[in-house]
């Protein structure tokens, strides 16, 4: 994060965050994390709900988190594809349309856990491309001490890109563009610019702990950067879609851009000092923000170990001199 960067958002306020407590979820507070490949046994299709947010845009809820689907004449095009569990009860929620398209915003199997059934009926699937290595790949999961399987070579991204890519689904065009390092290492944007409609995955998380995927390279300085680069990207009546939670407005956007600013200066200024994650939280470096916003934590020292560690990792790019 460039220290212009970090001087500009400590000016800001961390006070619009406060508003967003009392929005009710779309999709359910696990997930944005790694989760197992694929479940042990079929599960029966359940109710998902859905949220119409444009003639051809809609918000698929608890799948288990936010998939968004476009219908367009040249079928349906999906932001993520959920857990491999629900990916029958996204299938029928779109009353026996064809997905043409299916964009990944990450690798956690949360919102790749369907891929492997719409892309056995033929869905061509996109993604960055580490996203796709993720995928493609065995992976360690430290914080529970397991391996997740690669999922099956049909579930794999087949197009990818690595700073930007167009593409057009009938008459709207979308962007998806890389943020680097802001949740793994292969987060991306989806754009639908005719319809203003973002999909942001878990870069965003509004009424959940922030997760910081730092084995695969997320740290809260490219959260940070890539936050301020979605606020830029919006304006006031883009609807902002997280990977769980509710539709946002590019000024709740900004009000958790501004929090995660704060954090970033005020946790690179301890490590910087040799502190730890039980330094910071003994610290108060969680009282220091919104009130309302530090309730919805459930384990702030996950959250800032998952800091540390990132920033350890990536104490060069903020001027570290740890001592």
């Amino acid at each position: 994060m460039k220290t212009t960067d970090r001087r500009r958002f400590l000016q800001a306020s961390l006070t619009g965050i406060a508003g967003l407590a009392s929005v009710p979820l779309l999709g359910e507070l696990e997930g944005c994390a790694p989760l197992p490949s694929r479940p042990a046994a079929a599960v029966p299709a359940a109710a998902l709900t859905s949220e119409k947010l444009t003639d051809r845009i809609a918000v698929i809820g608890g799948a288990p988190g936010n998939v968004v689907a476009l219908s367009s004449s040249d079928g349906v095009l999906l932001v993520d594809s959920g857990s491999a569990a629900l990916a029958r009860s996204v299938q029928a929620s779109l009353a026996g349309a064809r997905v043409r398209t299916l964009i990944n915003t990450h690798y956690h199997a949360d919102q790749t856990g369907g891929n492997e059934l719409f892309g056995a009926k033929g869905a061509t699937i996109h993604s960055q491309e580490i996203t796709r290595e993720w995928v493609a790949t065995a992976y360690y999961v430290p914080a529970d001490d397991r391996w997740v399987k690669a999922l099956p070579k049909v579930a794999w991204p087949t197009v990818t890109f690595r700073e930007k890519a167009e593409m057009q689904a009938g008459a709207e065009r979308i962007e998806c563009g890389y943020l680097l390092e802001a949740h793994t290492r292969g987060d991306c944007y989806v754009f639908f610019r005719d319809s203003n409609v973002l999909a942001v995955g878990c870069v965003s998380s509004p009424l959940r702990d922030p997760a910081l995927d730092w084995y695969a390279g997320g740290w809260i300085g490219g959260r940070a950067d890539a936050l301020a680069d979605l606020v830029k990207l919006a304006n006031d009546d883009t609807k902002i879609v997280p990977a769980y939670g509710p539709v946002l407005t590019r000024a709740e956007l900004a009000a958790e851009r501004d929090m995660m600013a704060y954090l970033y200066t005020r946790t690179t200024e301890l490590t910087d000092h040799g502190r730890s994650a039980k330094d910071m939280l003994n610290a108060g470096v969680m009282n220091e923000v919104s009130e309302k916003f530090h309730r919805t934590f459930k384990d702030p020292y996950r959250f800032l170990y998952d800091v540390s560690k990132g920033l350890w990792a990536h104490y060069t790019n903020f001027g570290g001199n740890i001592v």
